[in-house]
C-alpha cells in the first residue's frame, strides 16, 4: 500500500508539473509572438503554480507592462527579484522601466543602478539611468551615463542623438556659468557703486561739519554787556 501511495503522489507530482511547465511553455509562445492577452493567463497560472519560476514572473512583468497594468508589473517583479538569480540584474532593469513608465523617476533610478551594481556592463541601465536623471534634472550624472553608454555601445544607432543632447546640456551649463559669472560682475559693479555713493555723502557730511564747527568756533571770543548804554 506504501508503495501504491507512492506511486500515486509521483502520478500527481509528474501530471503537476507537466501541467505547470506547459501553462509556460505556451505563455512564452504567445509573448515571442507578441500576443500579450493570450499569454497572460498562462504565464498567471504558471508563475502561480510556481513562485520560483523566474522567466514565468519575467514574462509575466513585460506583459503587464504591455497591456499598460504598471502597478501590477512593478509588484510582479518586485516579488521576484530577490530570487532572481542570474536574471537580478534583467529584473531590476525592467521594474526601472515600470517605475520610469510610472513617472517615478527616483524608484527608476534606483532600480537602474541595482542593475547595473548586478552586472556592471549593462549598457541600457547606463542608458535608461540617464534618461531618468535628466528627468529628475540632475543633468551632470545624465551627461555621465550617457558617455558611458557611448563607451559601451560605441556603434549604438542612437550615437547622433546622444550627441547632441549632450552637446546642448554642455551649451546651458556653458550658458548658466556665463550668466553666473555676468551677475557675479553686475554685484560687485553695484557693491563698488554703493560704496562710492557713501563715501561721496560721507564726505559732503564731514566737510559740512568741519564748516559748522568753524562758524562755532568764530562766536566763542564775542563777550556780551550787560546793563544801559548812555551817551555823554
Amino acid at each position: 500500500m506504501k508503495k501504491i501511495g507512492l506511486l500515486i503522489g509521483l502520478g500527481f507530482f509528474l501530471v503537476f508539473s507537466g501541467f505547470s511547465q506547459s501553462n509556460f511553455v505556451r505563455g512564452e509562445e504567445l509573448f515571442m509572438q507578441n500576443k500579450p492577452r493570450e499569454a497572460l493567463v498562462f504565464l498567471e497560472l504558471a508563475a502561480a503554480e510556481d513562485p520560483a519560476h523566474v522567466m514565468a514572473f519575467h514574462y509575466l512583468g513585460r506583459v503587464y507592462e504591455q497591456l499598460g497594468r504598471l502597478d501590477e508589473a512593478i509588484a510582479t517583479y518586485r516579488k521576484i527579484l530577490p530570487r532572481a538569480g542570474a536574471e537580478t540584474a534583467r529584473i531590476a532593469f525592467n521594474l526601472g522601466n515600470a517605475y520610469f513608465m510610472k513617472g517615478n523617476a527616483a524608484f527608476a533610478e534606483e532600480f537602474y543602478t541595482q542593475a547595473m551594481a548586478e552586472k556592471p556592463v549593462f549598457a541600457p541601465a547606463y542608458l535608461n539611468r540617464a534618461n531618468a536623471r535628466i528627468k529628475a534634472g540632475s543633468l551632470k550624472d545624465a551627461v555621465a551615463d550617457y558617455e558611458q553608454y557611448l563607451v559601451l555601445e560605441p556603434r549604438s544607432p542612437k550615437r547622433p542623438e546622444i550627441e547632441r543632447l549632450v552637446a546642448f546640456i554642455r551649451e546651458e551649463f556653458a550658458a548658466e556659468e556665463r550668466r553666473k559669472l555676468l551677475a557675479e560682475e553686475a554685484a560687485r559693479a553695484e557693491a563698488e557703486r554703493r560704496r562710492r555713493l557713501l563715501e561721496e555723502v560721507s564726505a559732503s557730511l564731514q566737510s559740512a561739519a568741519d564748516d559748522s564747527q568753524g562758524l562755532s568756533a568764530g562766536t566763542e571770543g564775542v563777550q556780551g554787556y550787560e546793563g544801559e548804554f548812555e551817551l555823554e
